[in-house]
């Protein structure tokens, strides 16, 4: 059965490669956003896994309550305590924040933000309740510029999720890695966007990261997709370039052909042979 990825940046296609022997698996989304578009939990949703979606933005939470009633849906932010937040919306995107610096950075690029007060959780509370004494295959992490935060309110000792990726543009500082290399985890990738980590208990599993997504994988890129048609989206004009060019080429060809089973050309060909042969 081929494999139809909704992530932006081929994170399902790790993730099943190394998971797809586990039946009814179980995930953890911290900042789950749409449930289809750019989506790391869609393709094993649609395989029979749950898990928990933590989701502020209401327009993604009603999305996801909608198209994803099996998993428990979670209106908040997940944070080292149990305080109201300041959410720095903005609508339509997965790049609304709580954190203020980075709600500061991207006022300054003209970002039309939205303030509203959230309700936060954190993670280590989220799990007692809803997670249970259920193996957690993988916990992803995309909270802008609030990861710390929320990795300080997560209990590695009593709960670990056998793989963690976490979002980190290369222009962000680190300095939380070490919450998570500290609890027993093993930095093993970065792949452009995001970082990941492997439980040291389940480290058997890093030879399924070794080598990018490829083929092998036998997966489709979903209808959609950013990256299904990079070059023509953007160059709106190149494939209607590129069919013109090869009508072009077609043309040329099929001119040169009855060129060449003409009369004269044959004739042609028989005179330039005897004058090799005089």
């Amino acid at each position: 059965m081929t494999f139809i990825s909704y992530a932006q940046n081929f994170e399902d296609i790790r993730l099943w490669r190394a998971l797809k022997q586990f039946e009814n698996g179980f995930y953890i989304d911290i900042g789950a956003n749409d449930p289809t578009h750019d989506s790391v939990t869609k393709a094993f949703h649609d395989r029979g896994w749950t898990g928990i979606n933590v989701e502020p933005m209401q327009h993604y939470y009603d999305a996801l309550c909608q198209q994803r009633p099996t998993d428990t849906n979670l209106q908040c932010v997940a944070s080292d305590s149990t305080e109201d937040l300041i959410l720095y919306g903005i609508p339509g995107t997965g790049l609304s924040t709580v954190d203020p610096v980075t709600a500061q950075q991207r006022t300054a690029l003209g970002m039309d933000i939205h303030r509203q007060t959230v309700k936060a959780r954190t993670l280590t509370s989220i799990c007692e309740q809803y997670a249970q004494n259920r193996p957690i295959h993988f916990l992803k992490i995309d909270v802008e510029g609030h990861e710390e935060t929320v990795l300080r309110g997560m209990d590695f000792a009593k709960w670990r999720p056998w793989i963690i990726l976490i979002e980190t543009p290369w222009a962000r500082d680190h300095t939380w890695e070490r919450l998570v290399t500290d609890a027993g985890y093993q930095a093993i990738l970065f792949d452009g966007i995001n970082t990941w980590f492997l439980a040291n208990e389940h480290i058997d599993l890093k030879p399924a990261f070794e080598i990018p997504p490829c083929n092998l994988d036998n997966f489709q890129l979903c209808q959609g997709h950013a990256l299904a048609h990079p070059v023509s989206a953007a160059y709106p004009d190149v494939e209607k370039q590129l069919a013109t060019a090869l009508q072009r080429a077609e043309s040329a060809e099929a001119q040169l052909r009855a060129m060449q089973n003409s009369r004269g050309w044959r004739t042609l060909q028989k005179l330039r042979k005897a004058l090799v042969r005089g």
